[in-house]
């Protein structure tokens, strides 16, 4: 793709990420779009689902869309799962500046293992990885198993489905904003 291209999908991507139309959001897509990504994360990870259920709660990201050129914003929507059921919705977004050009989607799962981690995630008004926790990012490949004896975290993540041009596994500077249920459409 040649620059001019790359400038005028990045000009038109980032306008999308800040309009109010790009912006709302269904309940009813959200819940499903999570249920299809815990399943895939249960399938390609062995023990994922006994992990799952040993967490106070956890979030699920089905898509997180990351677009950049030199400036790079990521945003997606997701559910907090709290014994099974979805508890709330919420949006995570990033900024970045560094080395960076094309697009990415990748799907993410943060475990809160502590009723305290939750609790205090829960009560924030927009929590911010490295900023208001620390977050264990777990590299786990497909049909690799999931420890939980070893895993000792408050705040656990793992980034999978990881497509396209960028490879970034970090959640560092992310925050995460509950979505208002007045802007569900």
């Amino acid at each position: 793709m040649n620059m001019r291209k790359m400038i005028l999908l990045l000009t038109l991507t980032g306008s999308l990420l800040t309009s109010g139309a790009a912006l709302a959001w269904s309940a009813n897509k959200i819940k499903r779009e999570v249920a299809e990504a815990t399943k895939v994360f249960q399938e390609e990870v062995n023990g994922a689902d006994v992990f799952l259920d040993t967490a106070a709660g956890y979030l699920v990201f089905p898509r997180v869309i990351k677009v950049g050129l030199g400036f790079g914003a990521e945003t997606g929507e997701g559910a907090l799962m709290v014994g099974g059921e979805v508890e709330d919705y919420y949006r995570t977004t990033a900024g970045s500046f560094g080395l960076q050009a094309g697009a990415q989607a990748k799907s993410v799962v943060i475990a809160f293992m502590t009723p305290e981690s939750l609790d205090k995630f829960r009560n924030s008004s927009g929590w911010k990885a490295g900023v208001d926790g620390s977050v264990a990012l777990i590299d786990l490949g497909v049909g690799k198993t999931i420890d939980t004896d070893n895993i000792k975290d408050p705040v656990v993540g793992f980034i999978f489905g990881s497509k396209g041009l960028m490879y970034n596994l970090t959640l560092e500077g992310s925050k995460f904003t509950k979505l208002d249920k007045s802007e569900e459409e």
